[in-house]
């Protein structure tokens, strides 16, 4: 089975282009780190690299090492803000995985003791919510 080809206009390149707004938390030359619009748990936040990509299964090599840099900054950032037990770093490859966007993102979500993750329902976050979730990581990423 071929793969298909990158969508240039999928929601993630919109958002790297500015065209979609997003609760941006981290940004570098690479990379950008937003909130999860329909988050599995408060400070849902995903990593996603600025070169064109459909997954990790396409990326250029080359990116991962910063990409996972950036994974890794976001997480402690994550953990720290909402005073999580652990955090769950997800990527999800094809559909049969359960990816829906097709641009390579990574999930990086707080996790507490006891407490599951929501399912991914659709249903948006309140924006203030997101705007509150994301100062928080972002104040985290200073300290």
């Amino acid at each position: 089975m071929t793969e298909a080809a990158y969508d240039t206009d999928n929601i993630f390149a919109k958002i790297l282009r500015g065209e979609i707004p997003s609760h941006r938390v981290y940004e570098d030359d690479a990379v950008i780190a937003f909130m999860d619009v329909m988050p599995q748990g408060p400070g849902h936040t995903l990593v996603v690299p600025k070169a064109p990509s459909r997954n990790l299964l396409d990326a250029d090599p080359s990116i991962f090492g910063h990409l996972l840099s950036a994974v890794q900054k976001v997480a402690l950032a994550v953990k720290k803000a909402f005073g999580a037990d652990g955090v769950t770093v997800m990527q999800f490859n094809e559909p049969a995985s359960g990816q829906t966007v097709y641009h390579l993102h990574v999930h990086v979500i707080p996790r507490f003791d006891g407490i599951p993750l929501k399912p991914h329902t659709g249903e948006m976050e309140k924006p203030e919510i997101l705007v509150g979730n994301a100062e928080k990581i972002r104040t985290a990423l200073k300290n």
